[in-house]
């Protein structure tokens, strides 16, 4: 583990009630009853405090904005198209991530550089643009401070946060202040799970160290990824806290509506179990992709009733597996009919998606024949080291495997203990 351990500033002495941040330093906004809200209808998103405040943290700068279709308001208006026409603020250009602004593409994709129809705004691609080449995107669309806008899924290797890495280091290159609108963990914030990544690892699917669920939101992950990460260099950065949001809190009680945040991430249900099932991507089974379940869903030609009975058999908390047959209509196995499990949360308080998503690889290698992982070791890249995979391919069980991480996992959480703004 190679964090350290630096202090936090403490949230107040906030401008408009929201945020102030000295050059190089991360605050956050004191948000009015924080961690007190109902957690039932009553979160309120940093842009919509943004918003209510007049946008006096944007006064006097040229500003764009890094954000997907996630990014809107409770009456689900695309937060672009609210700041657009509003004269407080000097919108000026769009960034778009993987997926695009509009989430027109795939997994893998982005729609590139091109003129927004809706409100002619230039949108610029950072989709596998970092360090000095994505530093010189932001110079060149002109703006001041770019400011951050996207729902995060709650996984290390869901790319979001790491578009957001890339874009705070790429501002600190190019002398740009940065600004990080917060929206809920969908999954809670309320524990880390899983193996810390080994940066020897480091890709787009975990650029650094951190839990494979990180339970925590995009505005605690900028101020750990400054003040951790970005020390050398960091950038002006402030956040903008929710109000109302416990850590407890899943997203279907929030009261803001879901958008799906990438094609194959259709309700909060499949965030749930994401942060262990994807990992099927580093094998040769179907994750679901090209199903209405997609993570839910997993399989592959020759598996039968015995992978659901080996996996009820670990006896995991808050799940139970459903032998389940299904053809995708796209990626893997498409047009085929599949044999496999279904994954149903009966107690999502209890359910750990991490343990389950070892335990069903750990079954799957054990009642399939035919089961590999991908050539390229793309399940090291989603572990975030080697030893997963050894350790099932050697024959370990569940527990073992879960207990090969402890260590390295108990020092994340000292450290993103810090960081933390919700209570």
């Amino acid at each position: 583990m190679t964090l350290s351990r630096r202090g936090l500033l403490a949230a107040g002495g906030a401008v408009g009630a929201l945020a102030a941040t000295a050059a190089g330093s991360g605050t956050a906004a004191a948000a009015p009853g924080r961690g007190h809200g109902s957690g039932r209808g009553g979160v309120r998103t940093g842009f919509a405090r943004l918003a209510a405040d007049g946008y006096r943290l944007l006064a006097g700068q040229k500003v764009g904005v890094v954000t997907n279709p996630t990014g809107v308001t409770t009456d689900v208006r695309h937060i672009v198209d609210v700041m657009h026409p509003d004269r407080r603020v000097d919108l000026i250009a769009v960034f778009g991530p993987e997926h695009g602004f509009r989430g027109t593409a795939q997994a893998g994709g982005s729609e590139g550089r091109y003129d927004d129809p809706a409100t002619g705004l230039p949108v610029y691609d950072t989709y596998l643009k970092s360090g000095q080449e994505l530093a010189d995107v932001f110079t060149a669309s002109g703006v001041d401070t770019v400011v951050f806008d996207i729902q995060d899924a709650g996984a290390r290797f869901y790319t979001y946060i790491w578009t957001l890495y890339d874009c705070m280091e790429a501002a600190a290159l190019a002398g740009k202040r940065f600004v990080v609108l917060d929206r809920p963990n969908p999954v809670t914030g309320r524990a880390a799970l899983g193996p810390v990544l080994d940066p020897a690892f480091g890709t787009f699917v975990g650029r650094r160290e951190i839990a494979q669920a990180h339970g925590m939101t995009v505005a605690e992950l900028a101020l750990l990824f400054n003040k951790e990460f970005l020390a050398a260099r960091p950038v002006e950065l402030d956040v903008v806290t929710m109000s109302g949001w416990r850590r407890s809190d899943f997203f279907d009680t929030t009261g803001l509506p879901w958008v799906p945040p990438s094609p194959n991430m259709p309700t909060p249900e499949t965030a749930l179990v994401y942060p262990g099932t994807c990992l099927f991507e580093g094998t040769n089974l179907s994750e679901g992709r090209g199903t209405t379940r997609p993570f839910e869903l997993l399989g592959a030609e020759g598996i039968d009733h015995r992978w659901a009975a080996a996996a009820n058999a670990q006896r995991l908390p808050g799940v139970a597996f459903r032998e389940a047959y299904f053809a995708p209509v796209f990626s893997k196995f498409e047009g085929k009919t599949v044999g496999g499990v279904q994954l149903h949360v009966h107690d999502r308080e209890a359910f750990d998606p991490v343990r389950t998503g070892i335990a069903l690889l750990v079954t799957a290698k054990r009642t399939w024949s035919g089961f590999a992982w991908r050539p390229d070791n793309w399940i090291d890249k989603l572990t975030g080291n080697t030893r997963v995979r050894t350790m099932i391919d050697a024959g370990a069980d569940t527990d073992e495997v879960v207990g090969a991480w402890a260590a390295d996992l108990a020092a994340f959480r000292r450290v993103r203990r810090e960081y933390l703004l919700y209570r």
